[in-house]
């Protein structure tokens, strides 16, 4: 929405507690919401445990403030059509929530609060494009500036497909990332290694976003508009689609056609209670299962064509 000649977001804050934080995840994936920051009082925990791969000097009052309340989700939407939906659903289906309208200036100051810096891997860096970073010895920093397509890279089923393509991709290898969002995972294969690098959306702001992200790294990345892989012609050694469970299945017969003989097809985005159904459905598309990768309630699973 435009008031005033400002865009104006609309911010959702769902309060929970630590035992109900997981159903909320998965009620939000069930509405079709797979992207939002959430506020776990544990992670502070972490921090003043050290447990991250980064270290802290100094945590502030305002920080040690939020290590005694409850988890809280919070969830951005924009004016189109889609949003106005399931910010409807939300609201149905949450008593214990809260509703702001946010002008552009807020909504790109409230990313720089909760993206810092972070290993995603040994080698693999992911930095906010306003965070310095002294790089160390054999790590590769992969800059991104999150903008209106969301997505830092943080989340266990993008960090578990960086994990998957770091073990994979050999240098030369051509790599298709379905659904790329901000380009995390196309990038990442490229700083891994990876020849040539085709990422797909089918949401016109991720396309400029992942555009400008790659050229942010300055990488040679081919970024393009499609519904999966409907008019694509790109033949790879390996697929890599963060999706829902049910648009990897829908892809997985596409996914072989788009493969090498012996290719691999990587998708995450899947809650580990669907694991088994998902394992069978795309092993009925003509793969065989290598691994199960599982974070949290969610799972990546790496199939290989059959030759």
């Amino acid at each position: 929405m435009i008031v005033g000649g400002e865009m104006k977001y609309i911010e959702v804050k769902i309060v929970t507690t630590i035992f109900n934080l997981e159903q909320v995840e998965i009620k939000l994936l069930d509405m079709g919401i797979a992207e939002y920051i959430i506020n776990d009082p544990r992670d502070i925990e972490d921090y003043l445990k050290k447990k991250q791969s980064y270290d802290w000097d100094f945590i502030s009052d305002e920080v040690m403030a939020q290590k005694d309340k409850e988890p809280e989700l919070i969830i951005y939407f924009n004016s189109t059509e889609d949003s106005k939906e399931k910010l409807d659903l939300v609201k149905k289906e949450f008593r214990n929530m809260s509703v702001t309208i946010r002008d552009d200036k807020d909504w790109k100051d409230k990313w720089k609060e909760y993206f810092v810096p972070i290993n995603i891997t040994d080698k693999l860096v992911i930095k906010p494009s306003w965070c310095d970073y002294d790089v160390k010895d054999g790590e590769v920093v992969l800059e991104i500036d999150p903008g209106m397509a969301f997505g830092t890279g943080t989340h266990e089923t993008t960090s578990m497909s960086i994990k998957l393509l770091e073990k994979y991709i050999e240098g030369g290898m051509d790599v298709l990332d379905v659904g790329t969002g901000t380009g995390i995972l196309a990038i990442a294969a490229k700083l891994l290694g990876a020849e040539n690098v085709l990422g797909v959306d089918i949401d016109p702001e991720a396309i400029t976003a992942a555009k400008e992200n790659s050229e942010l790294n300055k990488l040679d990345i081919e970024i393009k508009e499609a519904d999966l892989t409907k008019g694509v012609e790109f033949k790879a050694d390996i697929i890599v689609a963060n999706l829902v469970a049910g648009l990897n299945v829908s892809l997985a017969l596409d996914a072989s056609n788009h493969l090498k003989d012996g290719g691999i097809y990587i998708s995450s985005g899947i809650l580990i209670e669907q694991e088994e159904n998902v394992i069978r459905a795309i092993e009925d598309k003509g793969f065989d299962k290598i691994e199960v990768l599982e974070d949290g309630i969610w799972c990546a699973i790496v199939v290989r064509k059959k030759k």
